[in-house]
């Protein structure tokens, strides 16, 4: 089974699975799900995450975090799609709900959040954002 838009099968099976108060989530890993599921467990948007390796293949396994039985992720959009790629400059980065969300960047230095590619000067393709 191929999949057009990895990065969007995930964001829909994270949203999913909180919306029916799952623990946890599998999904199948690549590099870049692992560089996106530490950015979210660094900001704390995620518990924790494990890859396991079964039958030759790797899924990603993210322990989702509740606050008060409420899912931490309030919001979690795809931005840059296949279809239309959305990139920025570093002055032209968006804030997230006035800086209390992040949004997930992938740039020539690594897949990193809207703050830190700020601090480094640098741009690139805006992945997802996340409040």
């Amino acid at each position: 089974m191929s999949l057009s838009d990895p990065i969007g099968d995930m964001i829909a099976r994270i949203k999913n699975a909180q919306s029916r108060n799952h623990k946890k989530v599998d999904l199948p890993s690549s590099n870049f799900k692992v560089k996106i599921a530490e950015i979210l467990k660094n900001e704390g948007f995620v518990k924790d995450f494990k890859i396991n390796s079964e039958d030759n293949k790797n899924l990603l396994s993210l322990e989702l975090k509740y606050h008060s039985g409420n899912p931490v992720i309030n919001t979690f959009e795809r931005v840059s799609k296949p279809g239309r790629r959305i990139f920025s400059s570093a002055d032209g980065l968006p804030k997230i709900n006035n800086g209390l969300g992040i949004a997930i960047i992938s740039t020539p230095k690594g897949v990193m959040t809207d703050l830190d590619a700020r601090k480094q000067r640098v741009g690139g393709e805006i992945i997802c954002k996340v409040f």
